[in-house]
């Protein structure tokens, strides 16, 4: 080899980017919302609002299918189990809510751990946690990461801790999709709270998480990756050293929505840029020291319930603008144009096959399903405990 060979061979990069070694049959998990089916008269008027639409099953397995694989819907439902055993897949793409109960979107993660069936996103007890909004706030209140003063009422008739000073803000403890949340969510004194909370617990039934109402700015931030993606992503360039990409802030403008100044399911549903929807503005327009503190949160929030690959933090400043965390989604939605997740990829030049592909390839390399790219010792992280808030193995708690 000639002098002039060698230095193009040197600057090729170490690897081309980690390829499955033949097309996969990746099966697309979820609960599909069922327009014409009456509700049952003991369930809350919002139940399955969670649930996905047919469409975005259609735009994710055509995503997945850019890239060779071949895809299926399979329904989140009893059947599941038998379902899986028929189809055999390589891969599960996992964007299943669960059947009801207070860990549901954990049942899915669990059946797949059981059965030994690689699966996207994260795990079964991170799961778990994050639909819990009161656990969730304790684990983040006791790392010293900033929460709202809040109460968790089981039984409606609890004295009101002093530190929490009206307006209130009330939800169900175990919903997401800002189901149970409505412009009644906020309560001015103790006669509209005991209303509120005993609502919430008889018609959701589950506790009524009661927290102090943050009445500044909302934003809603994804992340992307874990400590090793640089081994296994398709595109490296996209992570910062430590293996997280952290996309453009979102934020939620809902002064004009159907529910002015509340993030609710009735806003949530709203098409966007149609009359009554929030305002999604994206980049958010804030100072440099605010997006530092706002990435630093959602990093961290991300990084201490141990979830896996790809997650959306909701932020909220209160009456002094200082960051508040509200909750951690584990489970983003992934309608194309419409999910929060979906926009802030497009903010940051990522198409949605691209973001699609990379959450289905991560959580491929979990499973040892596709082969590590050869890269340079020192970019690696070592799978210690974290220290100055860097990640660890992506499963210990900083």
């Amino acid at each position: 080899m000639n002098a002039t060979m060698q230095d193009k061979e040197n600057e090729k990069p170490p690897s081309s980017a980690p390829r499955p070694a033949r097309p996969w049959r990746v099966a697309v998990l979820a609960n599909i919302k069922e327009h014409d089916k009456p509700l049952p008269p003991d369930v809350p008027p919002d139940a399955g609002a969670d649930f996905d639409y047919i469409e975005t099953i259609n735009h994710i397995r055509a995503a997945l299918e850019t890239d060779g694989h071949k895809t299926l819907f399979i329904q989140a439902d009893r059947n599941l189990p038998y379902a899986l055993k028929e189809a055999k897949p390589d891969i599960c793409f996992n964007i299943a809510e669960g059947l009801g109960g207070d860990a549901r979107e954990a049942q899915v993660p669990a059946l797949l751990e059981m059965l030994k069936i690689p699966y996207t996103g994260s795990r079964v007890l991170t799961n778990a946690i994050s639909l819990d909004k009161t656990l969730t706030k304790r684990i983040w209140r006791d790392r010293r990461l900033p929460v709202a003063p809040f109460q968790e009422f089981n039984f409606g008739d609890e004295p009101l801790r002093p530190e929490l000073h009206f307006p209130l803000f009330v939800k169900p403890a175990r919903e997401g999709t800002g189901m149970g949340v409505d412009a009644r969510a906020i309560v001015n004194n103790e006669a509209e709270l005991r209303e509120r909370v005993e609502y919430v617990i008889k018609m959701y039934h589950q506790p009524a998480l009661v927290e102090v109402f943050l009445p500044g700015r909302e934003f809603t931030l994804g992340i992307l990756g874990r400590y090793d993606t640089l081994l296994y992503s398709r595109h490296p360039e996209w992570y910062e050293k430590d293996g997280f990409l952290r996309l453009p802030i979102l934020e939620l403008d809902s002064s004009r929505s159907v529910t002015p100044g509340v993030y609710s399911n009735e806003a949530k549903a709203q098409s966007v840029g149609t009359e009554g929807a929030p305002e999604y503005i994206c980049p958010a327009q804030i100072d440099p020291e605010l997006t530092r503190k706002l990435h630093h949160l959602s990093y961290r929030a991300h990084v201490l319930l141990g979830a896996q690959d790809v997650s959306r933090t909701d932020i909220r400043l209160d009456a002094e603008g200082n960051p508040r965390l509200l909750e951690i989604n584990t489970l983003p939605g992934l309608t194309p144009g419409y999910s929060d997740l979906c926009i802030q990829a497009n903010a940051h030049g990522i198409s949605y096959e691209d973001l699609l592909l990379e959450i289905l390839y991560l959580g491929a390399s979990r499973f040892g399903l596709l082969p590590p790219r050869d890269i340079p010792l020192p970019l690696q992280k070592k799978k210690t405990e974290p220290t100055n808030g860097k990640p660890g193995n992506g499963h210990s708690h900083p």
